[in-house]
């Protein structure tokens, strides 16, 4: 995304005054007797014990919503899916300023929806363009066009139709798996294809399961059989396998021999 001038969009500076992490630090600055800088030092430092211990960061603007579930398949009415509540950071003051003063309200919107599309998957569930459009108050239009400008920017989003596999092309996880054989680290994994570590850790292991299976000689109806995977997944993960055994590619060697963990005795 394109930045935008430097200039104060709408009296930025004071929305970011009103913020409950300047409030905090004004609170403490006066309370404790404390510079605003030891008092900013000491919020920063709560703020990530707070969010370490309670796995929610510390700011307004959460909502929950009913999404259907990330394990329900395509074709399904969706009266019928089973829906799960998920809880979403709709507004981040401390975050939400900084992209807006650099890319607009557009840039923002684009950002919300990487944000709340990743939290509802991480927590069992998958957002339609229909659900993303009543969340951030647009239209279902505008949002198609958003997620082709982002995976124009090699951001993969995670809707009910793409995780589904609806449509042509590689699943997102085969996308995954191809960069972490291509030596990815996790990190870049992860703001390559706003995946979380958990779910990238996810996909490796169903690749570690069916590339072994295919390593042992089996066929393809047999590793579905055996994985209880869709019959596209174990074959495009079969595919990968072949691709990169044939180039003898370390990452996978690793995979298929991990080194048995030994005992130190003192």
């Amino acid at each position: 995304m394109n930045k935008l001038p430097d200039k104060d969009y709408l009296g930025i500076q004071r929305l970011r005054s009103k913020s409950s992490k300047s409030s905090i630090v004004q609170k403490l600055s006066t309370d404790f007797n404390m510079t605003p800088i030891i008092a900013e030092a000491y919020y920063e430092q709560i703020a990530s014990y707070y969010e370490e211990l309670s796995h929610m960061p510390p700011s307004g603007g959460m909502i929950n919503y009913d999404a259907v579930a990330s394990t329900e398949p395509p074709g399904k009415h969706i009266r019928l899916t089973k829906k799960v509540n998920v809880t979403l950071r709709l507004i981040d003051l401390n975050e939400d300023l900084e992209v807006y003063v650099n890319y607009g309200l557009a840039g923002l919107r684009r950002h919300r929806l990487l944000r709340i599309t990743k939290e509802a998957y991480d927590q069992g569930a998958l957002l339609s363009y229909e659900d993303i459009a009543m969340i951030l108050t647009t239209s279902s239009s505008t949002i198609k066009r958003d997620i082709v400008f982002l995976n124009k920017q090699g951001k993969m989003i995670l809707t009910r139709g793409r995780k589904l596999d609806i449509g042509p092309g590689l699943s997102h996880k085969t996308v995954i798996i191809d960069y972490y054989l291509k030596g990815y680290t996790f990190t870049e994994i992860e703001q390559i294809t706003n995946h979380s570590e958990k779910s990238v850790s996810r996909y490796l292991l169903d690749f570690i399961q069916i590339a072994s299976l295919y390593n042992r000689g089996l066929g393809t109806n047999q590793v579905r059989a055996i994985s209880q995977k869709s019959i596209r997944l174990v074959r495009e993960y079969g595919e990968l396998y072949e691709f990169y055994k044939k180039q003898n590619n370390e990452r996978l060697i690793q995979l298929l021999n991990p080194e048995p963990k030994t005992d130190k005795k003192k």
